[in-house]
């Protein structure tokens, strides 16, 4: 049996999805500021200026943290926030928000667990290419420096980078995030860069710091298709889009099939010493799964690959996700074989329903039902060997679901984004309280 005694509890945000505060105190614009406020770019043309107000009522935020016993909070911070224009001078007033949150987790034994970087990159580095340009790894070890010196006395647990494979598909290939950029010299631009960052960051921290437990986080899904076979060259190819061109050069210091040849002979991004930086001493993989992706062949976009059907009657969430807990297991127990024993962690795992607060309650049952069989499916893999350390609900408010808008729920807190962002806890919140204080018991295998 694994030892699971201390397994870490915890629930997760991201600055741009729950801030909100935008222009306010000093904050620089972000892309997502940029991208979300041009109109048709976000369903019903939402934006994040306010999202759940985070900025302003994070005091309330802990202490709900605090009531349901929730020993781990991870958020990201934003770059603009702290440094407007992305190098340069910095934000005091932002350097406090931060300092304050961090503060008032620690007073109440909550740990803090910090994402660097959750696609909120300053619009002012965006002008000068973002992460399409090389510079990109002086930008950001500037930006890591200043984490460690402002926050690294009390922060231990760090995340470099949110699923660079979304970010780079989504926002450099496809355009239907921010940046908004659709091309395939930006795709493997921002790739490649982005697992440079990684592996930068990564040995930049563990040599400020030992003691740092430092990670970075990717959405690791199997490939599944309805109507082409699982060896067909598009899925082959969209599992090297999604996943294995991000694994892949993080411990093997090289990219899945054509990716290399293209990256290095197409575009000439591979620099001298790239292979062995890309390779990054990581102490944990953050996994972040919600459910399989079932794709198919559509020459319309880049790579000829695109999300197809579902299998007939398969159970979904309200956003239309397929509900799968298999597909979790079957991601954990493949990184394992494929990539060996390094310690795991889930840092985001949780499914989007359209809840409502009636008469004051918000029950979110078939919330309580995902989350079971997701955490069900790492015991599993637990009990198969695999190495995980802990597990984030996705999410602990409701929020600014990215080019969703605010359309779809995955919080355990509803916002009421009409009425001053009022928060419900909603009772998967406190079933999760339970599933905690249970503590390693829920997850023993014999």
């Amino acid at each position: 049996m694994n030892d699971t005694k201390n397994f870490i509890w915890g629930t997760a945000t991201a600055s741009y999805q729950i801030e909100g505060a935008y222009d306010q105190d000093g904050k620089g614009p972000s892309v997502w500021d940029t991208f979300a406020n041009q109109k048709g770019n976000i369903l019903n043309d939402d934006n994040g200026n306010t999202a759940c107000d985070f900025y302003n009522l994070w005091p309330e935020d802990i202490q709900l943290l605090k009531n349901y016993d929730i020993p781990n909070f991870r958020f990201s911070m934003a770059w603009p926030r702290l440094i407007p224009e992305g190098t340069g001078a910095v934000n005091q007033q932002g350097i406090d928000f931060y300092n304050n949150v961090i503060d008032a987790l620690l007073e109440k034994e909550i740990t803090p667990w910090v994402t660097m970087y959750h696609w909120d990159l300053p619009q002012a580095l965006q002008d000068k290419g973002g992460w399409t340009n090389r510079n990109v790894l002086k930008w950001f070890e500037e930006y890591a420096t200043l984490l460690h010196e402002k926050f690294g006395d009390r922060v231990k647990n760090w995340m470099i980078l949110n699923e660079p494979n979304v970010h780079a598909w989504f926002g450099h290939c496809l355009g239907f995030h921010a940046p908004g950029l659709s091309d395939k010299r930006s795709y493997m631009a921002a790739t490649h860069h982005q697992n440079l960052v990684i592996g930068q960051t990564a040995r930049q921290f563990k040599s400020l710091n030992p003691d740092y437990y430092v990670g970075s986080c990717y959405q690791l899904v199997p490939i599944r298709s309805v109507n082409i076979p699982q060896d067909h060259p598009t899925l082959i190819r969209a599992d090297q889009l999604w996943n294995r061109n991000f694994t892949d050069p993080l411990f093997k210091g090289s990219y899945p099939g054509e990716f290399q040849k293209e990256i290095e002979e197409k575009f000439g991004l591979i620099h001298d010493g790239d292979k062995e930086l890309m390779q990054a001493p990581l102490d944990f993989v953050g996994i972040q799964h919600y459910n399989p992706i079932y794709m198919t062949e559509n020459k319309d976009f880049h790579y000829d690959v695109f999300f197809g059907d579902l299998p007939e009657n398969c159970p979904t969430t309200d956003y239309d996700w397929p509900i799968d807990p298999d597909g979790l297991e079957e991601c954990l127990l493949n990184f394992k074989k494929d990539y060996g024993d390094i310690d795991l962690v889930i840092t985001e795992s949780g499914a989007a329903f359209f809840d409502k607060v009636i008469d004051g309650k918000c029950d979110d049952t078939r919330r309580i039902d995902y989350l079971k069989g997701a955490i069900g499916a790492t015991k599993s893999a637990i009990s198969k060997g695999v190495n995980i350390k802990g597990y984030f609900v996705w999410s602990f408010l409701d929020n600014f679901e990215w080019a969703d808008g605010y359309k779809y729920r995955f919080g355990m807190v509803h916002i009421d984004y009409e009425n001053s962002c009022k928060r419900t806890p909603k009772c998967s919140i406190k079933w999760f309280q339970e599933l905690i204080n249970e503590g390693a018991e829920c997850l023993k295998t014999s």
